[in-house]
């Protein structure tokens, strides 16, 4: 990306209010629809109710008069985080006040909500806000068999009143572990990677059951919640896909194997060691959601490389970003920070932006709603004083929404 060394002065950032009608103006504007290429001095107009209602250049989309207006040298989509445990886990790092996003008192807890946990006035929410962030795909983290549900939603929702209304997607996958990091430790099950995977496959088994009788049921005759298998039989409903965290080669062609025999919709977590099996994943349409490409290579990740989200652009496998989870404050990474750094080692910087924003959209499923810019999606913007994939660029503005709900003061 080629950006003018000399950075535009800025006009202050006036912070609207939910209704009024804004547009947004910049001298490249990144729609993220089509070829990935920038409009130069694009402009976006955005309606009362937070929609998006033209993208253009500035001569075929002019301005009405009375719009707030909004400038930045660089535009894009707000990002998608399209894996974290922020909201879950939280700021301080102390684990019976805001660590939330892992419960070990049994291997299998696919009924566990991602939205019984969440606050989004964690100061964590905020801070990715800040630079950025107005989509996440949160929920329970790896480190159990099967850890629960994940959500999609807004870095805006303080509190989840209305899961239909707060949310985009209330519940958007269950997350599983395998390998090491899913393994139960003091002797408790599973200790094993067979065990891991009979434990699954039997769950599944009762799951393919309970989802029989669901089906079978008369309308006057609703069978008895089962909060463990009804969750297990959205995933062979292929309502939900089964998120499976597997780092090492065996564990990916575990997950590949497991797929096969039940016919879910699966998403492969982190992944370290794709690279080894890029033709079976990309004839199983499997979407990948890349390690942090600053991820820490030791342990499960020792043969990580910085390479893989090059590998699987050229390899045809769809993959997004993503923050991931850690286990040190701040508890999080940034999510385009990571995509910059793959630019670094082969990644096209279009792509990369796209594996935080339409991409990422569209492997989660909310690709009508957000991850670009065109008419009738929200109106959910990231503002920058220079190339958004460079670590000393400012996040000036974000808007969620239509509504203006971060700014940097000068």
């Amino acid at each position: 990306m080629k950006i003018s060394p000399l950075l535009t002065i800025l006009l202050p950032l006036t912070v609207a209010t939910a209704g009024a009608q804004m547009a947004v103006q910049a001298e490249l504007l990144y729609p993220m629809t089509g070829d990935l290429k920038p409009i130069e001095d694009g402009v976006v107009l955005c309606s009362k109710d937070g929609k998006i209602e033209k993208v253009g250049p500035a001569g075929a989309v002019p301005i009405p008069e009375g719009y707030q207006v909004l400038k930045a040298k660089v535009a894009t989509p707000g990002f998608i985080d399209a894996h974290s445990t922020v909201g879950l886990s939280g700021i301080l790092n102390l684990d019976r006040h805001d660590q939330e996003q892992l419960e070990k008192s049994a291997p299998i807890q696919p009924e566990l909500r991602a939205i019984d946990a969440y606050n989004g006035r964690d100061p964590l929410v905020k801070w990715i806000r800040q630079l950025g962030i107005t989509t996440i795909h949160t929920g329970h983290a790896p480190g159990a068999l099967v850890a629960g549900q994940t959500m999609i939603l807004k870095t805006n929702v303080p509190t989840i009143t209305d899961p239909e209304k707060n949310t985009l997607r209330p519940f958007s996958m269950v997350a599983s572990t395998l390998g090491p990091d899913g393994f139960g430790g003091g002797g408790k099950a599973p200790g094993s990677r067979a065990k891991s995977l009979a434990m699954l496959r039997e769950n599944l088994l009762k799951a393919q059951s309970h989802l029989k009788k669901r089906k079978k049921a008369k309308e006057d005759e609703t069978p008895d919640p089962d909060l463990r298998m009804d969750a297990l039989a959205d995933v062979l409903e292929k309502k939900v896909p089964l998120l499976i965290t597997a780092r090492r080669h065996h564990d990916i062609a575990a997950a590949l194997r497991l797929q096969k025999e039940f016919g879910f919709r699966l998403v492969l977590d982190g992944a370290s060691e794709a690279y080894l099996l890029l033709e079976e994943i990309r004839d199983a349409g499997v979407p990948v959601l890349v390690h942090p490409t600053m991820a820490r290579p030791y342990g499960e990740n020792e043969n990580m490389t910085f390479t893989l989200a090059a590998k699987l652009h050229a390899a045809g496998i769809p993959f997004a970003f993503q923050s991931g989870y850690e286990g040190y404050v701040p508890k999080t990474r940034v999510v385009h920070f990571e995509a910059a750094l793959a630019v670094t080692y082969g990644l096209p910087w279009e792509q990369a932006l796209a594996g935080c924003t339409s991409a990422a959209a569209e492997l989660l499923g909310i690709a009508d709603q957000v991850g670009s810019l065109r008419a009738g999606l929200d109106a959910d913007f990231a503002l920058f004083d220079g190339d958004p994939l460079e670590t000393t660029t400012h996040c000036i503005g974000v808007v969620i929404d239509g509504t203006v709900v971060s700014e940097l003061r000068k």
